[in-house]
């Protein structure tokens, strides 16, 4: 099995080596950038698994280089922040990152969220899902509306792939982040909504009149 191929975006060169050291250990194939320079390019023309990105970078920061690269690719994103910058971790959420970890970090449970991304993206036991016009590939995290992807993120996925499963039921915001996210990884209610928010506005770039998830006040969300 090939290993995956891991680009660390960060430029403090001490967490960078930290990175980079621990990525090896796994067998991880790694490259790393300390700017935004560069980066795109880098990602057309080759083939990477996952993206390490810190916000705070020099000359484009990780916010503008997260919506660059969601242009392109679908590459999962984990977000490297300092746990005063809330609202980039919520736009960096919005804009098409996967995940984030708060500086500063155990190397430890950065290789444990990568390997958590990674083996959701790439589990062979993932099938095809047809409902109505939606389809779902749980191989390779793609959904389809008519026809077209729908640009889903990973965490996007596992969202609509819940309410899909479970049509008609009301899911709280509690519900939604214990079935799509692992125990370790920080959470809230405001992320939850923010990928509703996603996940509607990109089926209605297909489909405008087409609205399936429907807010329960108080409660939660649910598909009709």
């Amino acid at each position: 099995m090939t290993e995956p191929n891991i680009l660390i975006v960060e430029d403090e060169h001490n967490i960078a080596e930290v990175l980079i050291a621990y990525s090896l250990q796994q067998g991880f194939n790694t490259k790393h950038f300390d700017n935004g320079n560069g980066v795109v390019e880098f990602v057309k023309l080759n083939t990477v698994d996952l993206i390490l990105l810190d916000v705070m970078l020099p000359e484009i920061n990780g916010i503008e280089l997260c919506q660059q690269i969601r242009a392109i690719s679908d590459v999962p994103i984990i977000m490297l922040t300092a746990k005063s910058e809330e609202a980039d971790r919520l736009l960096g959420l919005e804009l098409g990152a996967d995940d984030y970890i708060c500086k500063p970090f155990s190397p430890k449970e950065v290789i444990a969220r990568m390997k958590a991304v990674l083996k959701r993206v790439n589990s062979p036991k993932r099938t095809v899902a047809h409902y109505l016009d939606f389809e779902l590939n749980k191989n390779s995290y793609v959904a389809l509306l008519q026809g077209k992807n729908l640009g889903f993120t990973a965490v996007e996925f596992k969202i609509f792939s819940l309410f899909l499963n479970q049509i008609g039921r009301v899911f709280s915001r509690e519900d939604i982040i214990n079935a799509v996210y692992s125990d370790a990884v920080e959470t809230s209610d405001r992320n939850i909504d923010t990928h509703i928010k996603n996940i509607r506005k990109k089926i209605n770039q297909i489909d405008a009149q087409l609205h399936p998830i429907s807010a329960v006040y108080g409660v939660g969300y649910k598909f009709e």
